[in-house]
């Protein structure tokens, strides 16, 4: 469909447009799986100040590990090591958080932090090991560096905000961590299954569909005692 908008396309510019657009609309769709467990890192920090902390300088760090990525991706691709280990991070992650110590509600619970400067290295490469799934699925779309920074870039802000919403959320719906971690595992999944036989991945659209599922059953229960302080969100 998007060869086909680009054909008709009368001129250079609406065709980077039209790219630049459908670039975005991927990093949207990719990023709310990373948004929920970049929140849960940083809600590992008791003190929303030092949240804001972490999610700003935390994504500022991924943001230039990312464009490293970009600017490398015609390197990296050629090396399945890589998807192995961001799959094998992200497949930690989730063991990591479906074997913690339930807490009082009898739920699991991300990772817990004593300091803003434990917190932003996690975020960071958690970050880093998404962008290995939608930077390959971004370059190809389009092989002009600069229109996948640039959805890269936007990509990021949109990020920094969905994790600030996904904080306020994790604590109103009962279901949404461990739904945003069974996603983080399915993204593992994929990345690992790519790495060692690209033909047995399924379409893209399997792997939104089955998350925008995934999500819905995450916002399906709310918890009925949250209080008005922790519905304020870390902007």
């Amino acid at each position: 469909m998007l060869d086909r908008l680009i054909d008709i396309s009368p001129n250079l510019e609406i065709e980077a447009f039209l790219v630049l657009a459908v670039l975005i609309a991927l990093e949207a769709v990719l990023s709310a799986d990373n948004a929920i467990a970049l929140a849960s890192i940083a809600s590992g920090l008791e003190n929303l100040k030092l949240q804001r902390q972490a999610l700003n300088i935390g994504l500022l760090v991924a943001y230039i590990l990312r464009i490293s990525l970009i600017v490398a991706a015609a390197w990296v691709i050629q090396f399945w090591q890589f998807e192995v280990a961001g799959a094998l991070y992200l497949l930690w992650l989730t063991y990591s958080y479906f074997s913690s110590s339930e807490d009082d509600d009898g739920g699991h619970h991300g990772p817990r932090f004593s300091s803003l400067w434990r917190a932003i290295p996690l975020i960071a490469m958690t970050d880093l090991a998404f962008s290995l799934d939608s930077v390959t699925t971004a370059i190809a779309v389009s092989e002009k560096i600069w229109l996948v920074i640039a959805g890269g870039t936007i990509g990021v802000i949109t990020l920094r905000f969905m994790a600030g919403l996904f904080i306020r959320w994790l604590k109103e719906y009962a279901h949404l961590e461990d739904a945003g971690y069974i996603t983080v595992g399915l993204v593992g999944l994929r990345l690992l299954v790519r790495a060692l036989d690209p033909h047995l991945v399924p379409p893209q659209w399997v792997l939104v569909s089955t998350i925008a599922a995934i999500f819905i059953w995450g916002f399906s229960k709310r918890n009925p005692d949250v209080s008005f302080e922790d519905e304020k969100t870390v902007d």
